[in-house]
């Protein structure tokens, strides 16, 4: 049922559509799905589900305030810094990877890498969603059961896990190399 909520959903939704007001994201708990018209990486298959995500992630110690609207908002128009997603989408694209801030410790693509991202993503990310309580416990059973290629958290066994992997280190080590950006 939530399986094939996510893997052949009803409906897909663009990065206008989400991002326009009132949005149709509810401001709930939840897992969500992301497809792409074309992957982002020649070793990944286009127009299936390729990466989960939760709202809110489990907090033992307090509560969040993230649900499914902010966050997949946020994927779509953030930065790689707040985003895994998006950080491994701009690194599979060859987007360079900067320090930024005052202390040069966050990474994102700076403002013309993430624009770029931006829009490959308004061009071929689509997402659907579903509301759930507790949606830790069900990425965790998405991820043991479903080929996701863009999660790593969880996911060691995926084939995709070593490359994914390696080029999210390499653009970290050439964002480490270059100065600091604005």
């Amino acid at each position: 049922m939530a399986r094939t909520a996510l893997t052949e959903p009803d409906r897909l939704w663009s990065a206008r559509e989400v991002l326009s007001r009132p949005s149709p994201v509810p401001a709930a708990a939840g897992v969500y799905g992301w497809h792409f018209e074309q992957a982002p990486s020649a070793d990944l298959a286009a127009g299936c589900l390729l990466y989960v995500g939760i709202a809110p992630r489990y907090m033992a110690n307090r509560t969040s305030t993230q649900n499914l609207r902010k966050r997949v908002r946020y994927h779509y128009r953030g930065n790689a810094a707040g985003s895994t997603l998006r950080l491994t989408l701009g690194c599979l694209l060859g987007i360079e990877l900067r320090r930024v801030g005052r202390s040069g410790t966050r990474m994102t693509f700076g403002k013309t890498g993430e624009a770029a991202l931006s829009r490959w993503m308004a061009e071929n990310a689509r997402v659907c969603w579903i509301e759930h309580d507790e949606p830790w416990t069900l990425e965790s059973e998405l991820i043991s059961r479903l080929d996701l290629p863009l999660n790593l958290d969880q996911n060691r066994r995926n084939r995709f896990h070593s490359r994914l992997t390696e080029a999210r280190s390499q653009a970290r080590l050439r964002a480490r190399e270059l100065p600091v950006s604005a």
